[in-house]
């Protein structure tokens, strides 16, 4: 007798062997879009503008690496890293194809939290050059890195997780209003942490709940110790960015590759502060050293994880909105599809492997992917090639940035999010169409700069959820449909007196706990308002509906002739077991009062439901494909009893 080990290890070796090699081909491509669509790229049309769009792209990159890294408060060449490896696992994962993954001013923001907190620091100047640490750092960059990676890894596997639960599909409740609204104010969170760069200032690492507003109360206490040189470069590179931009944005349709201003303007104030000696002569802080070529993979600290959850749940969270909003708008905008499980795979694979090569956390950006629109990229080769040039600028062109002042970074940053802030125009949209989405933007804004991007996307969504629950139970649930509206063979003139008793009711919405009680009593309104029964009847259906007793003797029902209730249920996309009970109510209440009930346009599952919950008539049909055959069947039914009457006679 075979044992129950040697069962189960027979029944799982029996379904190993039953796995064909077409399910292996099948589930690759699915989980490896790669396969989709390199052996269908269209090497004479795509390649040269996703070629031009990369080397934009790549420009982009490594400034914003290199500002990003210092928002996440780890050394610039840290970002260079984070917008080299997660672009490359993105583009075998991911399924945007104009989605430009990397580094991402909100997730920095999120694990410098973290960083700050583990491995909090007196002074923030990246130009010691110390090599007592790998890649020529110190321990203490070292240290940092570590905890920003360990930020990383963790929340990719958390996204992992989500992927291999499916909960991609739950990203419904993440409505436009809140995303609009926490990365607004996430945005604004970033901008606040680079004032001190703007404004050249030594000030202290501030969070936690509130931060927002005590940054600006120490600038305003400290407001005699900005530095005017960092200031004043700040503003002019601001302009500067600003104007060329603009022109960029308003004359793309003519030129085909806009003016790198980013990448000029780099190379113009690090040879201005080189030759000016900036850094002592007016004390501007710069980069400093920019360690060459990749580092060798290294897994991240396990003993942090159990410290920097908080900030691995905000990371995974933060990061996959934004990024699955991106993506869907570039698949909603060149019409292909995104599945939301397959980006969840996709950036947590890219956290989570980009973590070993000491990166940041990752995710998609606006500005870079409204850069390939703009350029015109077709496919994530345009990203591929951008890796291609940030290899050439870390193994060459990186120790060359060591004079770049951090205010000029600082510039990069606050006008990169330039498109992030726009978003405080969408108030007027949402006044216009619904003031409750206006609210929603409103307090999640102001809980996501009061707190953080996290706690304002937690609220953002419980909010939803309970406006939904608010509104839904008084939605309304039914609607009296004209007997000229239904689509009939037969001429209402020619059988008015048999269907004047009929009434058609046009079921709206779902049918589920919450909204139950509205369609009970919507319905009975319906009844009482059309005349359905006379008014002994009323009087009794009425206690009935209300669920409360009548006093006094009870009135026999009169004995005209019955009235129809067809129920026009294709409006009725889901139910539960509460709506199935209330269906049911309705048609006993309904019988007893001499009201036949029929639904028409049912699908499947109510039909089983309603049957396994019992009480319906055996004898006669209650569930019809259409209108027209339930009132088919109305009609006959009548004739059957007249003829059966005269027949009597």
């Amino acid at each position: 007798m075979m044992t129950g080990a040697k069962r189960k290890r027979s029944t799982v070796w029996r379904k190993i062997q039953a796995v064909r090699l077409e399910d292996i081909k099948a589930w690759c491509m699915r989980r490896l879009p790669i396969l989709t669509w390199v052996p269908v790229y269209n090497w004479k049309e795509n390649l040269v503008p996703d070629t031009v769009s990369g080397m934009m792209l790549a420009i982009q990159q490594v400034t914003q690496g290199l500002a990003f890294a210092v928002l996440s408060s780890v050394h610039p060449v840290f970002g260079l890293y984070g917008s080299f490896f997660p672009v490359i696992i993105y583009a075998i994962f991911g399924m945007g194809r104009h989605v430009a993954t990397g580094t991402f001013a909100l997730t920095s923001l999120i694990s410098a939290n973290a960083v700050e907190r583990l491995v909090p620091s007196v002074r923030t100047n990246f130009t010691a050059n110390n090599n007592s640490g790998i890649l020529g750092l110190s321990e203490f960059e070292m240290q940092r890195i570590g905890v920003a990676a360990a930020v990383s890894f963790l929340g990719g596997i958390i996204q992992v997780v989500m992927f291999m639960l499916q909960l991609g599909s739950a990203t419904f409740l993440l409505t436009e209003p809140v995303i609009s609204a926490m990365t607004t104010g996430a945005a604004t969170h970033v901008v606040t942490s680079q004032v001190k760069y703007l404004l050249g200032m030594k000030m202290p690492y501030i969070s936690g709940p509130l931060a927002f507003f005590h940054i600006y109360a120490y600038v305003f206490e400290n407001i005699r110790s900005v530095q005017l040189e960092a200031l004043l470069l700040s503003l002019l590179s601001i302009v500067v960015l600003v104007l060329v931009k603009e022109l960029n944005e308003k004359f793309h349709r003519n030129i085909k590759v806009v003016l790198p201003i980013d990448l000029l303007l780099i190379i113009a104030t690090s040879i201005a502060c080189y030759y000016a000696d900036m850094e002592y002569v007016y004390g501007i802080e710069v980069v400093g050293n920019i360690p060459k070529g990749l580092p060798s993979p290294k897994a991240p600290s396990m003993s942090v994880l159990p410290e920097v959850v908080t900030e691995a749940f905000g990371v995974a969270l933060v990061g996959y909105v934004a990024s699955l909003a991106l993506a869907q708008g570039s698949a909603k905008k060149f019409k292909y599809t995104v599945d939301d499980n397959q980006e969840f795979l996709a950036h947590g694979l890219s956290n989570v492997i980009a973590s070993f090569f000491f990166c940041i956390p990752s995710a998609a950006a606006m500005g870079r992917t409204a850069l390939l629109y703009s350029t015109g990229a077709k496919t994530q080769v345009a990203c591929l090639i951008s890796c291609v040039l940030i290899l050439v600028v870390i193994y060459t062109i990186g120790p060359l940035l060591y004079w770049l002042p951090m205010c000029v970074l600082a510039s990069i940053i606050v006008v990169g999010l330039k498109g992030m802030l726009m978003q405080f125009r969408d108030l007027k949209k949402y006044w216009n169409v619904d003031k409750i989405d206006w609210s929603i933007w409103v307090s999640t804004y102001v809980f996501t700069i009061c707190f953080a991007a996290n706690v304002g996307l937690l609220y953002g969504v419980v909010c939803t959820i309970a406006i939904v629950i608010f509104r839904f139970p008084r939605a309304k649930t039914l609607n009296l449909k004209n007997m000229k509206e239904v689509e009939y063979k037969y001429k209402v003139e020619d059988n008015y007196e048999s269907l004047k008793q009929v009434k058609i009711v046009s079921v709206n919405s779902p049918l589920v706990f919450l909204n139950a009680r509205k369609f009970h009593a919507d319905l009975l309104k319906i009844i009482q308002k059309d005349g359905m029964s006379s008014q002994c009847e009323q009087n009794t259906l009425l206690c009935s509906f209300s669920n409360g007793s009548c006093h006094g003797e009870l009135v026999q029902p009169c004995h005209s002739e019955r009235h129809v209730l067809i129920l026009d249920c294709s409006g009725l996309n889901f139910f539960d077991y509460t709506g199935v009970s209330v269906l049911l109510q309705i048609y006993v209440d309904c019988k007893n009062r001499y009201i036949d009930v029929l639904l028409a346009h049912c699908k499947g599952s109510l039909i089983k439901a309603m049957q396994y919950g019992g009480n319906l008539d055996s004898e006669n049909p209650v569930f019809f494909e259409s209108i027209s055959s339930a009132i088919d069947a109305i009609r006959i039914h009548r004739n059957y009893s007249k003829f059966s009457e005269q027949s009597e006679l």
